[in-house]
């Protein structure tokens, strides 16, 4: 089996990269969408926290996805399980940068790990179902927030502010709140993701969650400054138009609901819980049927209901393939 070790190591940073262009970059795509950073300035601010996350609060989620979801001696026992999990969130993760969806990175590694429990009959169907709550509340929580500060809040802070304080004075004081905000929340990303790309191999006992969610903060610093750009365009400008109050709106609130997530060991989405912000915002300022037409929340949703149901399938169906056809067996044998 020492060949499909090196393997597993090469797909988890191939997904890592990935993690980091797709749900990291959204970290930033707010400020992105209000005009203050540049795609360079955005990507390189989302490297520096991502991996400031990983290392401070990364390993109570890596050892969810270790063995809280599945007991590591499945994988550590099957390590072709492990190439199976990578390969299927690549796939996802990679069409979706494609596509420029902000894909919900979270959903395809941990439903590729439930679709191994569930033919290994081994999942913590616990665990996993309070996972689901959480995707379910979380973009729901932000979704509502910024919909209430939208149509509550938002005009008569703007009158406030314009009302006691200068042009200058207002926007120096905007700049400075949208990138606390914006490393805040890739700081919580960091803090969580990591641990889609290192789970597994923390599983089998190859890292430990420290080490894993190191090198997977890493990684992901990498993929959001080489691969980000794209997806800043989608969820930043593509969805509405995004104003600098809005944005440290946006990304406080999903900071807050991210690394609450995180303390408690639930791997969540990024990129789910910004854009459920963003598109609460929308709802406020354009009403609830123009935003439900909008193609690019249709897509977005579309992406979050089916892949998990499809990674969970594919999951599945690799792993009875995998021992039926007597893969793993082969595998050991010449491995």
């Amino acid at each position: 089996m020492e060949f499909i070790l090196p393997v597993a190591i090469v797909l988890s940073t191939i997904l890592a990269l990935n993690i980091g262009a797709n749900n990291s970059a959204a970290s930033m795509a707010t400020a992105y969408g209000a005009g203050i950073r540049t795609k360079r300035e955005a990507t390189f601010l989302i490297a520096v926290f991502a991996l400031l996350g990983a290392i401070v609060a990364g390993a109570p989620v890596v050892k969810t996805l270790g063995n809280g979801i599945v007991p590591g001696e499945v994988l550590s026992s099957h390590l072709g399980l492990v190439l199976i999990i990578f390969v299927i969130a690549i796939i996802a993760i990679s069409w979706a940068n494609i596509t420029r969806v902000p894909v919900a990175t979270t959903h395809a590694i941990v439903c590729a790990i439930a679709g191994v429990g569930i033919y290994a009959n081994a999942l913590n169907g616990r665990k996993f179902l309070e996972i689901i709550v959480w995707w379910v509340v979380g973009p729901f929580i932000a979704l509502i927030i910024n919909y209430l500060i939208g149509r509550f809040l938002y005009f008569r802070t703007l009158s406030f502010l314009t009302n006691r304080y200068s042009e200058k004075n207002i926007n120096r004081v905007l700049t400075l709140m949208i990138t606390i905000s914006g490393s805040f929340l890739a700081f919580s990303a960091g803090s969580n993701n990591s641990a889609n790309a290192v789970g597994p191999l923390v599983g089998i006992g190859l890292l430990n969650p420290t080490t894993g969610a190191i090198l997977a903060g890493l990684a992901m610093g990498v993929g959001a400054i080489v691969l980000g750009g794209r997806l800043l365009e989608t969820v930043g400008k593509e969805i509405t138009e995004i104003c600098i109050l809005r944005a440290v709106s946006v990304e406080f609130t999903g900071a807050i609901l991210i690394f609450i997530a995180s303390i408690y060991g639930i791997p969540i989405s990024i990129a789910e819980i910004i854009t459920s912000g963003i598109i609460g915002f929308s709802i406020a300022q354009q009403g609830f049927s123009i935003t439900a037409k909008n193609r690019h929340v249709i897509r977005i949703a579309l992406f979050w209901l089916v892949l998990p149901i499809i990674a969970i399938g594919i999951s599945y169906m690799l792993s009875s393939i995998y021992f039926k056809y007597g893969i793993s067996a082969m595998l050991k044998a010449n491995f």
